[in-house]
């Protein structure tokens, strides 16, 4: 099992391109099953989770081509015709994302059996919401053995769906159902999320017809078919984030290019808050901090357009440097402070109570072994090492590559000392 080791202390100076989104390609991905046409996908990132839904997706029966095209790496899935219903548990505990192919298969093929998802371990994130808003689709539904059985043999018709809580996830699932159905189909209290956005700019490109995407109620009409398209994939807010979080920890000036300032305000108006120069761009954002020491500053996670759950980890490194105390409130998933155990082995001064945890800044950071428990906390600890005295070693990183292309390569491109260790003792 790989790991990565950094050397800290050296500031960051340079530029780090910003890939596509990880959120969003995976949705898109799946969109592809809805018709049997291509679909073309641009900047598209290379990931441990992109990997892992095109192997469910070519077992489905998708046809997948990657390549370095003119507007950045590519890909075209191609789906003529569904060649299996059923998504084994193998080929979907790899990634919970996974699990939303089966509204696009009962969309197209009547029905679907696809294993209960897996994922991080950053609690049980039912998927009972997205169970919920296929039902009343009109699909049959029933679960055995930890298989979910679809069937909706005279196809999906519209609803009315008002969502308890927000999710992200049971949005996106409503809506790659629903565009196939018969009627209209009103998502109340949908997500909010640029990604939402960029899913449906992609169905309406294939012929669907969804609007509202981006507020929180989504209107689709049902379309009969859907055709191919050409889709460029958002740029991922929560990798330039995670960077901007990495520039202020480690001091210095980083430009991150490919990437839009308005998608992750909420963290640049608290990185201000603490002390770190930022300079919005039209095509990105300037992230600066000349060594004075950062402030504390307190945040809450909330659905977009607040404070994104999946900078938290990042934020709390940043905070366990900064003068004084700050609170950070986790409110979308439970369980996802497991990092604040490895932060302390490096020094850190964190107390958890519940869902809030209280970070004392300390003078400095101390390298150490740590283990990787999600895909963010994992690059919080890597964003940690940057600053630490000595050498800190991050395990299961296999975490960190489900969603951080290149990572050692843009972090070493601005100074940093980063390099993987492959399970077999060897150095990259």
């Amino acid at each position: 099992m790989d790991s990565i080791a950094i050397t800290g202390g050296t500031r960051l100076n340079g530029e780090i391109p910003i890939s596509g989104a990880k959120n969003s390609a995976i949705k898109l991905m799946v969109a592809s099953l809805l018709t049997e046409e291509p679909l073309r996908l641009t900047n598209m990132p290379r990931l441990r989770d992109t990997r892992f839904l095109g192997q469910l997706l070519q077992h489905l029966g998708t046809n997948i081509t990657e390549s370095d095209g003119p507007d950045g790496p590519e890909s075209v899935l191609h789906t003529r015709t569904i060649r299996s219903h059923f998504a084994t548990y193998d080929l979907v505990r790899q990634m919970r994302a996974s699990f939303n192919v089966l509204g696009p298969l009962v969309a197209r093929n009547g029905q679907a059996k696809v294993s209960l998802p897996g994922g991080c371990a950053i609690g049980g994130r039912p998927v009972d919401l997205h169970l919920k808003a296929i039902e009343a689709l009109g699909v049959t539904i029933d679960l055995h053995e930890g298989y979910v059985y679809a069937q909706a043999p005279r196809g999906l018709k519209g609803a009315d769906i008002e969502f308890p809580i927000v999710s992200v996830g049971a949005t996106e699932h409503a809506m790659l159902a629903a565009v196939l159905a018969k009627g209209v189909t009103r998502l109340g209290n949908a997500a909010c999320e640029p990604e939402i956005e960029d899913l449906a700019d992609c169905l309406n490109a294939m012929g669907a017809q969804v609007e509202g995407a981006g507020t929180p109620v989504i209107t689709i009409t049902g379309v009969k078919k859907l055709h191919g398209a050409s889709h460029a994939v958002i740029t991922d807010r929560i990798e330039a984030g995670t960077y901007a979080v990495a520039a202020a920890m480690a001091g210095g000036e980083v430009r991150l290019t490919n990437t839009r300032a308005d998608l992750m305000e909420a963290l640049l108006v608290k990185l201000e808050e603490a002390g770190v120069g930022v300079t919005r761009l039209n095509d990105g954002v300037v992230i600066k901090r000349n060594g004075a020491r950062l402030k504390a500053v307190n945040i809450d996670t909330a659905p977009y357009p607040g404070f994104a759950t999946d900078l938290q980890a990042q934020f709390m490194t940043l905070m366990t440097l900064a003068e004084g105390e700050s609170v950070i409130r986790e409110t979308i998933f439970e369980n996802r402070f497991m990092h604040a155990a490895e932060l302390a082995r490096l020094g850190a001064d964190i107390t958890v109570s519940g869902s809030e945890a209280r970070v004392r800044g300390v003078d400095h950071l101390e390298g150490a072994p740590v283990m990787a428990t999600d895909l963010r906390a994992s690059v919080g600890l890597v964003i940690a090492g940057l600053v630490a005295t000595g050498e800190t070693t991050v395990s299961r990183v296999y975490h960190l590559d489900r969603g951080f292309e290149r990572l050692e390569d843009k972090l070493n491109a601005c100074g940093a000392e980063v390099r993987r260790i492959h399970g077999d003792g060897i150095d990259e």
